[in-house]
């Protein structure tokens, strides 16, 4: 639509204005305290030291070992120290059967489902209510790997959940994305993968002499989650070793 002058409004402008009026209806945000992040094994320390030392850290090993947890953890508390500005989380899309273009609602409505896990420490950090407000200010963000074109990570905290599930060619994409100020963390369980070629280990083979580059192997005697999830890795690798 045309204003006073006959001229049409310049997009960038009327995308400003409607973000900071989505800006103005938000809420005021309250802080929740989180209890101090803690690791409950040698493992788990190190993961998290290496997190806050190295700009790409590689988490790599069996299900229930808190690698996901732990990085969303860290994610909260350098969002709330303002160490970055945003945390952005993705992960790839291995659907069965599904596509996101078939799921109801908007993009962040139709990814929400391959980010569960992330919501859960996320809103028991943060409470759900700051996480709603931050999702809608833009300092949590989830994208899913084909809208990752284009993009330049900085100032943020990005991670990269589920790994295995991406190809070689999308682990370039996203390895390539990271800008000034940017810190990346990679979880993945090369057991698990869905897919033919993985290019989580491909990554760690090529990247791993990078000074600022961290991988941190867990075992299924670092799992803390249950002594049964423990007990089902047994099994399977024993299940797995008989058949080989």
């Amino acid at each position: 639509m045309a204003n006073a002058n006959g001229k049409k409004p310049k997009a960038s402008r009327t995308r400003k204005a409607r973000e900071q009026q989505q800006q103005d209806e938000l809420p005021p945000l309250t802080i929740k305290k989180a209890p101090p992040l803690e690791p409950r094994n040698t493992k788990q320390r190190n993961y998290i030291n290496a997190i806050k030392n190295f700009q790409v850290t590689f988490g790599i090993g069996p299900a229930g070992t808190g690698k996901t947890y732990i990085a969303g953890a860290i994610a909260c508390d350098m969002l709330l120290s303002k160490s970055v500005e945003k945390i952005i989380i993705t992960r790839p899309a291995v659907e069965a059967g599904e596509f996101l273009g078939f799921l109801p609602g908007e993009l962040e409505e139709k990814y929400a489902p391959y980010l569960a896990a992330f919501y859960d420490v996320l809103h028991e950090r943060l409470g759900k209510a700051q996480v709603e407000y931050m999702i809608k200010s833009g300092r949590i963000e989830a994208i899913p790997f084909a809208y990752m074109r284009g993009r330049t990570f900085k100032n943020c905290l990005v991670i990269l959940d589920e790994a295995q599930n991406a190809t070689a060619a999308q682990m370039k994409l996203f390895l390539t994305r990271i800008g000034d100020d940017c810190k990346v963390i990679i979880d993945g369980d090369a057991s698990q993968t869905d897919i033919p070629n993985s290019g989580l280990m491909d990554a760690i083979k090529r990247i791993s002499y990078i000074p600022t580059v961290k991988v941190v192997e867990f075992s299924k005697s670092d799992v803390v989650r249950s002594s049964f999830v423990s007990e089902v890795i047994t099994a399977y690798d024993n299940s797995l070793a008989k058949a080989a």
